[in-house]
């Protein structure tokens, strides 16, 4: 049986423009409120692997815990709420990808150490390894730290229990490579990369079952106090597209692929 906590925020649709500005609070994306947000992709598969890791072991139980706010929280719970059940938890307060990342463990932190009737002894800490709204890869391991666990696995893609509740734990590597890990079972953090099962499809009957839970904890969230000062930024720009096309005739494959090696070594 495992207490399963995912750790999941929101972030903006990345199939809208995305344009940093500097605001009176500091960074942050044009028109960020407007923006739709989705469940940030590598979280989405954690939560993803937690519903199905609790359906195969009696009596786990899973929570989503996300800091961000409220209104944008409850739009996207509309859709999330019917991939697989969890108990939301709420932390109200800014989570975009400007905020640092110690910042944000810190109210994650607080956040979990108030969930009733959480059992730390049988606690695994799921979440993305990284992060569609900033790549820091640093929050999960910051916040298992402050929970006080040391077990941790970064860029897991799969989880396995043993008959003794042992875990062991698949991560990327460098050149497609895994590497195998045993773990003697819980407490462990695991920022997971992909995973390995699918999207599940939406279920309405879990979808309700979950909204039950989620207006009451959007309605109880407490504010989280970050500080907007703790990391500052001299400059901010969306990455330039650059595209150098040479057109050549009658080249051999053979001087092609030395000038191909040449450019990927330089």
């Amino acid at each position: 049986m495992f207490h399963i906590v995912v750790c999941g925020g929101i972030v903006p649709d990345p199939l809208q423009t995305l344009e940093p500005v500097k605001g009176p609070t500091g960074w942050g994306l044009k028109n960020e409120l407007m923006l739709p947000s989705i469940l940030d992709p590598w979280a989405a598969c954690s939560l993803y692997e937690a519903a199905q890791l609790a359906k195969t072991q009696a009596g786990s139980k899973v929570w989503l815990v996300s800091l961000g706010q409220k209104a944008k929280l409850q739009q996207v719970m509309m859709t999330v709420a019917q991939k697989a059940p969890f108990e939301l938890v709420v932390a109200d307060g800014p989570a975009g990808g400007f905020m640092d990342s110690s910042e944000v463990a810190n109210a994650l932190a607080v956040a979990i150490e108030g969930i009733a009737g959480l059992d730390k002894s049988k606690l695994l800490v799921f979440g993305g390894w990284m992060s569609a709204s900033r790549g820091s890869g640093s929050t999960l391991q910051i916040l298992g730290e402050k929970l006080g666990i040391v077990d941790q696995f970064q860029g897991v893609d799969k989880l396995t229990v043993g008959a003794d509740g042992s875990l062991e734990i698949m991560e990327r590597v460098e050149g497609g490579a895994y590497q195998v890990s045993t773990c003697a079972g819980a407490p462990a953090v695991l920022g997971w990369a992909t995973g390995e099962l699918p999207e599940p499809p939406n279920n309405p009957q879990v979808g309700m079952a979950n909204m039950r839970l989620v207006m009451p904890a959007l309605q109880k969230a407490k504010p989280a106090a970050l500080d907007a000062a703790a990391i500052d930024y001299q400059s901010v720009a969306v990455p330039a597209q650059k595209r150098d096309t040479r057109v050549v005739k009658d080249t051999p494959v053979e001087d092609i692929a030395k000038e191909i090696i040449a450019w990927i070594e330089s």
